[in-house]
């Protein structure tokens, strides 16, 4: 196979030019001797690594000076439980969080929150957001928590910030599948995190973006190593961060920027989605569930219609260097993850193998 396309949703396909960069320092970071996954996170070299990463993130989102960025570990289901444990310590018992439930992993952070304070879920729905007019927002919440694209079930979704009930209201987001995918007004949340395994770089990082108002407000039983404001004041090396991690996330923001930033991306992931939406929704031979205002530019599920042609629809993909289609066990049918990395050319041999396959289809019993 000439050409490998990897729609896997995560731990997902970096850029060409990142992996050769880092297979080009392995053994030998600028000079150094070292490979970086060797250095001490506290000596010079590793530091400028950590230091150009944040500097880079911070111009990418236009990140304002009064938030601050971390490099956690954990991923971001971890911070389900982190975002309650950092954000509780300053609210009387039985306070209430409001949830936007818009699929599984919105689901996950409602479990793991009621652990920690009373729930209330303001809007629900697998295939949509409900309209934000109807949403049953809590008066006095400790914060409003959604996940602003659901990998598994492919709804993405920005709240409109003209609603005047928003205007109080700290909002957290999980941006896991599509930060740096769009672009932002960062300083109209509280809290952003994101595991790095889907945008960003490998599986280990965790980033969370948060205003410096809600540091210092950690519930006394969470543990020092995941407590935002030690962290955000030993700048990420309260512990040993996971170093090789940030580095290659640093590589992907340069790349990024040599790319033409957010801007760019978002202008690439409306194509790359337009192309593969319109010729699914062409064929009668596959299915999208998501309504259309909503659905995600990064994570595309789709199904055959007749689904006792999954496996070869699989393995005919495989063979052209189509990997990673086999939807979330969750939900089954496919999904097609096409984040940033993802040229547009993978795209377009995923819609030529669409109509191919389609085309054959039709012509069997």
């Amino acid at each position: 196979m000439t050409h490998i396309y990897n729609f896997s949703a995560g731990p997902a396909v970096l850029p060409k030019e990142v992996l050769a960069q880092a297979a080009a320092e392995m053994l030998d970071w600028h000079g150094s001797g070292m490979s970086v996954m060797e250095m001490s996170h506290r000596g010079p070299e590793f530091i400028s690594i950590y230091k150009a990463a944040e500097r880079d993130l911070r111009e990418l989102l236009a990140v304002p000076d009064n938030y601050k960025i971390l490099f956690m570990q954990g991923g971001g289901l971890s911070q389900n439980a982190l975002i309650p444990l950092n954000l509780l310590g300053h609210k009387p018992a039985g306070a209430t969080i409001d949830f936007i439930h818009t699929g599984s992993w919105s689901d996950k952070s409602i479990k793991e929150a009621r652990k920690y304070a009373n729930v209330n879920v303001v809007a629900s729905s697998n295939t949509e957001v409900p309209p934000q007019a109807g949403w049953q927002l809590t008066p006095g919440a400790a914060y409003l928590h959604m996940c602003t694209n659901e990998t598994i079930g492919g709804v993405e979704y920005q709240p409109d910030f003209n609603d005047p009930r928003l205007k109080d209201v700290t909002l957290v987001a999980d941006m896991s599948s599509h930060i740096l995918s769009r672009q932002i007004d960062v300083s109209k949340y509280g809290a952003i995190f994101a595991g790095a395994q889907k945008n960003i770089g490998p599986a280990g990082v965790t980033i969370v973006i948060i205003r410096d108002d809600l540091l210092g407000k950690a519930l006394p039983v969470c543990p020092s190593a995941f407590d935002f404001k030690l962290v955000a004041d030993n700048e990420s090396m309260y512990n040993t961060p996971p170093t090789y991690g940030i580095y290659i996330a640093g590589l992907v923001f340069q790349w990024l920027k040599r790319q033409g930033g957010v801007a760019e991306m978002e202008r690439r992931a409306q194509a790359k989605a337009e192309l593969l939406y319109n010729a699914l929704d062409a064929s009668d031979f596959y299915d999208t569930r998501v309504a259309p205002q909503n659905r995600s530019r990064m994570n595309v599920p789709f199904y055959l219609t007749d689904e006792s042609r999954n496996e070869a629809f699989l393995a005919g993909a495989k063979a052209r260097g189509l990997l990673q289609l086999k939807g979330h066990k969750s939900v089954g049918g496919m999904r097609a993850s096409i984040y940033n990395a993802m040229p547009i050319e993978g795209v377009q041999a995923l819609v030529d193998y669409l109509n191919e396959f389609a085309a054959n289809a039709s012509n069997k019993p």
